[in-house]
């Protein structure tokens, strides 16, 4: 049987992330964890200690930059010593057997996802299925437990790459070092989530749908002043231009399924067979689609925060966007997972707007608007690395090549979807 004991130098020489964490951060139980609950659980929790939770530390936040300029000296070590070895490109699952196994508990084992005390067996049991959802949770994948081709990309992008990406975002956080405010949004674009934060810590967390990579979420400091509830959508110039025109030209209907009316000016409608769709006549005209949050492109609810970019947040009829590993699906704005309780958080300080009332505004099918009585500054930043005080190390890909270090493999695999604010 291989034995960890038969590694090279190169692959095992490290020690085990883990212990370089715990050297570095302390004890990780210490912090709390946000509703008690487990992001995922393992068969063998009382065999190792390597699980993650729900961190209630905001990724803007001292506590995070402190974690994450530690992280980076252990990182530096990892690098000094070897890095971890690459993946062969194999999908594996619980029950699978072979050597492909041992190396893939040698790579867990190198990033502090396993346990080594759990040993170099040749079957994919509990333990590795276990250590791969921890592997998957820092990448912001689904852990699903399988050995899949975004995780084996995952784990083959070098130590030294996601050391540099420590390095480059200390430098980020350390802008936000500042006093944020006492209430305030964090929308990270790379890791495609949204956290509220209350007296230095995360009350809620949801999963966003940001901009794809031709059409990108811009980093921008504003503030949510207010939110229409049932709002109409009125198409951007750039949207009828790249997608709308196109769209009608494969489907002469396409409008009027989607309940998109044309205007050509405030008061006089057009119908869709009066416009030249071969031409780029349409631009000159308004689109407006009718509220609803079944088919309106901003669900139930818009977010306005004034910016130059023109973006805003909202919800969506589109909720299975929510469940997938890569949600760079927009054209700039943002969509809200949970949204409701996104704008009740938001609306607390806001006299007659319980959720009640929210949920009563939505039902009415009717717009409604509500006025912040406080508005929340909102933080869209981009963050592809950071550390949580408990010596946990998150990362996101590169999507939008920001950190300088090249197009990422896992960027490779990112998916197109059509659908547009």
């Amino acid at each position: 049987m291989t034995d960890f004991r038969s590694m090279t130098r190169r692959e095992f020489a490290v020690p085990v992330l883990a212990s370089l964490v715990a050297a570095a951060t302390g004890a990780r139980a210490q912090e709390q964890t946000l509703g008690g609950q487990a992001e995922w659980k393992q068969s063998y929790d009382g065999a190792t200690s390597l699980k993650v939770d729900r961190s209630v530390t905001p990724v803007l936040s001292p506590l995070t930059l402190q974690a994450t300029e530690q992280m980076v000296g252990v990182y530096q070590q990892l690098v000094a010593q070897g890095g971890w070895p690459m993946m062969q490109n194999q999908t594996m699952k619980l029950g699978s057997k072979g050597p492909n196994v041992v190396a893939l508990r040698r790579r867990l084992v190198a990033s502090g996802d396993l346990d080594p005390a759990v040993g170099a067996s040749q079957i994919y049991d509990s333990f590795v299925e276990g250590g791969v959802k921890r592997f998957q949770t820092r990448h912001g994948l689904i852990p699903t437990g399988q050995l899949n081709a975004l995780t084996i990309n995952a784990m083959n992008v070098p130590a030294e790459v996601r050391l540099r990406q420590l390095e480059t975002n200390v430098v980020r956080l350390r802008s936000y070092a500042g006093n944020l405010g006492q209430r305030f949004v964090v929308a990270n674009i790379p890791a495609a989530l949204v956290e509220t934060v209350e007296d230095g810590q995360v009350v809620t967390r949801h999963a966003a749908g940001v901009g794809k990579i031709d059409r990108q979420s811009p980093v921008l400091t504003t503030r949510v002043v207010d939110i229409n509830f049932n709002p109409f959508w009125t198409v951007p110039a750039s949207i009828i231009r790249k997608d709308l025109i196109p769209k009608m030209q494969a489907d002469p209907n396409y409008l009027t399924d989607n309940k998109i009316r044309i205007f050509k000016n405030q008061s006089e409608e057009l119908r869709p067979e009066q416009v030249n769709w071969r031409s780029d006549e349409a631009t000159r005209y308004m689109f407006r689609q009718d509220p609803g949050g079944e088919f309106n492109s901003l669900g139930f609810v818009r977010i306005n925060i004034p910016n130059p970019h023109g973006v805003y947040m909202h919800d969506t009829p589109s909720k299975g966007i929510f469940g997938d590993d890569f949600r760079f699906v927009s054209s700039g704005c943002m969509r809200v997972q949970n949204v409701r309780d996104y704008v009740t958080w938001l609306l607390k300080d806001t006299p007659g707007w319980s959720r009640e009332a929210i949920d009563a505004a939505i039902q009415s099918g009717q717009r409604v608007d509500a006025k912040l009585a406080q508005p929340v500054p909102v933080y869209w930043v981009y963050i592809t690395a950071w550390a949580t005080p408990d010596g946990l190390v998150q990362f996101r890909e590169d999507i939008y090549n920001k950190d300088g270090l090249g197009p990422m493999p896992v960027a490779s695999v990112q998916k197109a979807v059509d659908e547009d604010e």
